[in-house]
């Protein structure tokens, strides 16, 4: 049963964070890139549209570093886990290696290095492989520093290793001497509450041997002599001996070396080349041309002189992280920045899209009461985002979304009984604990945060309140008026966010020993990540009003019972959960007021355990719940119409249990590997958000709720299904000989890409987001073998049936049977279907397999947006129901003149004698068929040349009828009288010819004498 529930992806196709990007020496259209959280993507059209290579084979979404082996480039090396450290960076797993360009990939170990900064190949020997790996963000790590293969990547040695606190932030081969290596070591670590980068690990190493022995030339003449050292990078010239040092120090900047690193000189110091060094230090050499280099960080810089000035290069986003130059033409490049990678061809003066990567990174998710619902949550470095989950488009564009206010990191809250109304946060670009409301009919954002104190530059040990990244932003369930705030107190307000109360007091360890200046010793850095001791996850009872439970990033759980008027610590036992776990999730069960999930982690010290814990009795008693549970998780949320039955985010995908947490299994299916950072079951739905991979939907959980199937064949209940119009899924029959890319109809974009395999033509959506199935979804378990499905309204008429059905899951599109079909050589426009809607009502589905037939009832909903009555839609079924069956007939009058003229033709080549009187019964014959249908079309021809006939006149009156969901128009009626008229005097002339010139024909036949041999 889990194995047949499909996942699809809502969108955005907006991308997300890329550390990694390479390029194909030899195919110019082709280039790679790694998400820091989405698997590896190519494209081999320059980046109009990209693919990813890895989903199912990667058991780590993070990709930190990316390369192409220049002598051979089927052979590619990914080494998962960025090592831009941020507060929630993600981690890998090893390496992995592909010899046929990205199809099929092996991983080759090295799983513990965590974060992987650099892959680095021999440029003639595709099996001698580099690693820079920076090991454990958050901890100690003994896999850190520079890993050497010399047999494509089944053997490892470490050959350049200083302690476990101290990685590999850089790593270069000097492409004229591969024996010649630069390697850039960083001491650097993560904690919940502060960043420390730089100390006496960090340095600068050069090995002359291909990593045998290295040289440290850290301190030689013209470099830092004494100042602490961070994060470093390092770059080659096409100059022999030159090369340059991106340091952090105090009296750190851009240095140059002539003599291979023997000794430097200071270039720039430019504040802008220096910029968050943990974060960016990436610099690189032109190819081609000694006096460019380049620097990413905040911006794209290039320098023309040498490193002494540098000028921007405007990239379609900010935070530039990777950047892969083509050594045979340095114009034909590929970037990678915080929002998804791009291609140029002209040395950056113009870039391919990043629109087009379902890449990006939420932090939370929320759905609105709309039909159909949207979907709501804020996106690493980029804006907060309202995306629809279905669209009357072939595809879930790009102008269906939206943004609604607040930044990158907050929580969303939608008003019930308004959904224009949005409140979203922030904390970024130095306004911690900044809320916005936005109202969607006026377009206007107001700030309404409950203390609007410029944060940035500041240790949360001087804020009045402690707001962190993410803060809680929560409307009451039972009154949309009442909105809580959470800093490290929780605030209310009953007049969207005008005026505060606060109604907790400090609900966190207040340790002010964990609330002082991050970043350090070299360079601070205070965006709101580190703030610490806040309450990070919040949540109100849906059971009880004023049940409050509040969860802090140092620990804490505190529950109040009456509207925050008094609060009481119920932390579990540090035996259940360890001091200082992060409390990502509350929830409260929607089924009993007595009982609350937990989900913790600390993987911010360096421990990935889950922490997966329930209360049954307000906190009192806690037990966990996460045995068997493979990674740490963020989200557990209960579904609020089967008690018990639970799920649960990891790094890594979904889980379920279908008994309150005794039992764990995936629920992954189609889901690529990715963090699950949110939840919510919406009505039938459930739809996460990743961070990584956008915003997907598992459509109509209602077989979990259901329960395991007790007999071989079986029928799940299916949902009550909303009378959905959407617009055809693509832009026709396509017919292709090559793959192609289409656009959608109307939705615009690249559409989708349409190719021909063994089962017919697929699609593959490239920048827009997938429908829902466009109709009932019905799912069961069967014995193999034929089966089939049939569809009848409440009378017990046949509606439709449908035969040699799919293994588990089928998809009515909530039509009749369709009219009968003339045959294969109809123009494809008398084609089209001309099956009637089924209105709302009850029907029965019955599903026959293996001897055995197993029925359920269900039942069709009006589209609440729709002012169309059920005697309306009751009216429209009935007249396109004459209308197929006058199709049907006419279909069959002409199968039936066709066949007759075989036969004659078949007599007259027995009987010659006979051709006379044939001639004249076949031009009878045809009179009638010109009359009911167009004749003289071919196949592939289309109807603009020729005279409309009866069935191309229904065809386009089903269409008529049918397009949208209201009553037939009087004109309708009308017109179907004439052309029904018309087909009767054609079906009275048919059979006048079979009754008489068919008559004397066949009495002419048997008149011929026999023939005698």
């Amino acid at each position: 049963m889990l194995d047949s529930l499909r996942w699809r992806l809502a969108g955005p196709h907006r991308g997300g964070r890329v550390v990694a990007v390479a390029g194909d020496p030899d195919h110019r259209l082709r280039f790679y890139f790694g998400g820091c959280a989405g698997g590896v993507w190519r494209t081999d059209d320059a980046g109009i549209t990209w693919r990813n290579v890895t989903d199912g084979q990667f058991t780590s979404a993070a990709v930190g570093a990316l390369e192409v082996a220049p002598s051979d480039p089927n052979v590619i090396y990914a080494g998962t886990g960025e090592a831009c450290i941020r507060g929630n960076v993600i981690g890998g797993d090893g390496v992995y290696r592909t010899t046929d360009a990205g199809r099929t990939w092996r991983h080759l170990g090295l799983r513990d290095t965590r974060h992987i900064a650099r892959v680095r190949v021999h440029p003639h020997d595709p099996d001698t492989v580099y690693v820079g790996a920076f090991g454990h963000a958050f901890g100690p790590n003994p896999d850190r520093g520079v890993y050497r293969s010399r047999d494509g990547g089944r053997t490892w040695d470490k050959v350049l290793y200083r302690d476990d606190r101290t990685g590999c932030a850089d790593l270069r081969i000097d492409p004229a001497n591969p024996r010649r290596l630069y390697a850039a070591l960083w001491q650097a670590q993560r904690y919940p509450y502060k960043l420390e980068s730089g100390g006496p690990g960090s340095g600068l190493f050069r090995s002359e041997d291909g990593g045998d022995t290295w040289t440290e030339i850290t301190r030689r003449p013209g470099l830092p002599q004494t100042s602490v050292l961070g994060r470093m990078g390092v770059a080659l010239s096409a100059r022999p001996g030159r090369l340059w040092a991106l340091i952090e120090a105090e009296d750190g900047g851009l240095y140059r070396s002539e003599d291979y690193g023997e000794s430097w000189h200071l270039t720039s110091d430019d504040p802008e080349i220096r910029a968050r060094p943990f974060y960016y230090t990436h610099v690189f050499g032109d190819p081609q041309d000694a006096e460019t280099v380049y620097v990413l960080a905040l911006r794209m810089l290039r320098s023309s002189d040498g490193g002494k000035t540098f000028g921007q290069i405007p990239t379609p986003h900010g935070d530039n992280h990777d950047l892969w130059i083509d050594p045979a033409d340095p114009t034909r490049m590929v970037e990678g920045t915080d929002g998804g990678a791009c291609v140029a061809f002209d040395g950056g003066r113009t870039w391919s899209s990043i629109y087009n990567q379902p890449t990006a990174q939420f932090y939370h998710v929320t759905t609105d009461s709309r039909f159909p619902y949207r979907i709501y949550g804020a996106q690493q470095d980029n804006t907060t985002l309202c995306v629809a989950s279905r669209s009357d488009e072939s595809g879930i564009s790009s102008r269906e979304t939206y943004d609604v206010g607040g930044a990158e990191s907050g929580w969303i809250a939608v008003r019930e009984d308004d959904p224009d109304v949005v409140f979203a946060g922030s904390s970024g670009g130095g306004e911690g604990g900044r809320i916005t409301r936005y109202d969607h009919r006026l377009r206007q954002i107001r700030d309404v945060s409950p203390w609007p104190q410029r944060t940035a530059g500041r240790a949360a040990s001087e804020y009045k309140y402690r707001f962190q990244w993410t803060s809680p932003i929560v409307l009451s369930p039972h009154d949309p008026n009442v909105l809580y705030v959470c800093g490290n107190r929780v605030f209310g307000s009953t007049d969207d966010g005008v005026s505060w109360e606060l109604i907790s007091p400090d609900l966190t360890r207040d340790d002010s020993t964990k609330q002082g200046a991050s970043g350090g010793p070299i360079t601070l850095d205070h965006t709101g990540v580190e703030v610490y001791c806040t309450i990070f996850a919040f949540a109100e009872s849906a059971r009880t009003r004023g049940l409050l439970w509040a969860g802090s990033d140092d620990g804490l759980i505190h529950i109040s019972r009456d509207a925050g008027k008094t609060w009481d610590n119920v932390t579990p036992p540090t035996s259940l959960l360890p001091e200082w776990a992060l409390v990502l999730t509350v929830e409260p069960s929607p089924h009993d007021p007595a009982t609350c999930y937990v989900a913790a982690t600390r993987y911010k010290w360096d421990d990935t355990a889950p922490y997966l814990l329930k209360t049954s009795d307000y906190g009192k008693t806690w037990r966990r719940i996460d045995s068997g549970v493979p990674d740490f998780t963020r989200v557990i949320r209960e579904d609020p119409v089967r008690k018990g039955l639970l799920f649960a985010g990891t790094e890594s995908g979904v889980l379920v249990s279908q008994d309150d947490g005794g039992h764990w299994e995936p629920l992954q299916g189609n889901l690529p590997v990715v963090p699950i950072h949110d939840l919510v079951v919406k009505g039938d739905d459930l739809v996460v958000g990743t961070h990584g991979r956008s915003f997907w939907v598992l459509d109509d959980i209602t077989p979990l709720r259901q329960g395991a199937p007790q007999a071989p064949v079986h029928l799940f209940a299916p949902r009550p299904t909303v009378r959905f119009r959407m617009g055809s899924r693509y832009a026709g029959e396509m017919n292709v000989e090559v793959p192609a890319i289409i656009t959608l109809s109307r939705a615009g974009g690249n559409g989708y890409l349409v190719k021909k395999g063994e089962n017919g033509e697929s699609h593959e959506f490239l920048d827009a987001g997938t429908n829902p199935p466009a109709g009932v979804l019905f799912q069961y378990t069967r014995p193999e073998g034929e089966a089939k499905l049939v569809i009848k309204d409440s009378r017990g008429d046949v509606v439709r049936t449908l035969e040699h059905i799919p293994a588990n899951r089928l998809v009515w599109n909530l039509r009749y049977d369709d009219a009968e079909p003339l045959g294969e050589d109809t123009p494809r426009d008398l084609r089209a279907q001309v099956a009637p809607w089924a209105p709302p009502g009850r029907y029965t589905a019955e599903l026959t397999a293996g001897g055995t037939t197993v029925a359920q009832p269900f039942e069709v909903l009006k589209d609440p947006r729709i002012p169309a009555t059920q005697a309306d839609l009751e009216e429209q079924l009935a007249f396109s129901l004459r209308i197929r069956d006058s199709l049907s007939q006419a279909h069959r009058a002409v199968k039936q003149i066709r066949a007759a003229r075989t036969q004659v033709d078949a007599a007259v080549a027995r009987s010659p004698q006979v051709t006379e009187q044939a001639e004249s019964l076949k031009a009878a014959l045809t009179a009638v068929e010109q009359e009911v249908t167009q004749v003289t079309r071919g196949k592939n021809t289309r109807a603009w040349g020729f005279q409309p006939k009866v069935t191309d006149e229904l065809v386009h009156l089903a269409e008529v009828v049918s397009a949208a969901d209201a009553a037939p128009t009087k004109p309708s009626y009308a017109l179907y009288d004439e052309v029904r008229e018309t087909l009767a005097q054609q079906l009275d002339k048919l059979e006048g010819v079979l009754g008489r010139d068919l008559a004397a024909f066949n009495a002419a036949l048997r008149e011929v004498p026999a023939i005698k041999i």
